[in-house]
C-alpha cells in the first residue's frame, strides 16, 4: 500500500516521504494514529504543494538568519551590574544579553540562542556564541560593568 508519512516514523521513513508499505502494517498502524495517510493522486499533488511551500519558507528563514548572523557579528554589549570586589551581586544570563541587545541595537535574539556555559558572576569582557543555525555562530562580546550608585542630594 502506497502512503505519503505525515510524520517521522523511526526506522521507516521520514515526515513527506512516500512508500510502498505492508496492507496490514498501514491498516492497524500508520493510519489509526495518523502518522500517514493514503497516497492518491490528489493527496500526492496536495502533498507536493505542500513540500514546494515549506521549501520556499525554509529558504526566506535561511536568509534571515544569515542576515541576522552577519549584524551579530562582532557587536559589542555593555551590560552594568552591581558588584563588590570584582564579583557581581548576582550574575548576567543570557537573558540579560538578549534584553541588551534587543535595547541597544535592536536585534530580537531569543536567548536560548545565546550559548552561555553558565552566568557570568564578575566583570569584565567575555566573547559569546549566538547560535542562530547549523553553521552560523556569530560571536557577540559582552562587557560587564560596575554600575556606579548616584547619590540623591
Amino acid at each position: 500500500m502506497k502512503v505519503i508519512f505525515i510524520c517521522d516514523v523511526t526506522n521507516v521513513a521520514k515526515a513527506g516521504d512516500i512508500k510502498n508499505v505492508p496492507d496490514g502494517y498501514a491498516r492497524n498502524y500508520l493510519l489509526p494514529k495518523k502518522l500517514a495517510v493514503l497516497a492518491d493522486s490528489n493527496t500526492t499533488a496536495q502533498r507536493t504543494q505542500a513540500l514546494i511551500k515549506e521549501q520556499r519558507e525554509a529558504a526566506a528563514k535561511q536568509g534571515e538568519m544569515n542576515a541576522l548572523a552577519k549584524e551579530i557579528d562582532g557587536k559589542e554589549v555593555t551590560l552594568k551590574a552591581r558588584a563588590g570586589k570584582e564579583k557581581l551581586f548576582g550574575s548576567v544570563t543570557s537573558a540579560d544579553i538578549s534584553a541588551a541587545l534587543e535595547r541597544t541595537y535592536s536585534l530580537v535574539v531569543d536567548k536560548k540562542k545565546i550559548e552561555l556555559p553558565e552566568p557570568i558572576h564578575q566583570l569584565g569582557s567575555y566573547e559569546v556564541v549566538v547560535k542562530l543555525g547549523a553553521d552560523m555562530n556569530p560571536k557577540l562580546k559582552v562587557n560587564v560593568v560596575e554600575e556606579t550608585e548616584k547619590s540623591a542630594e
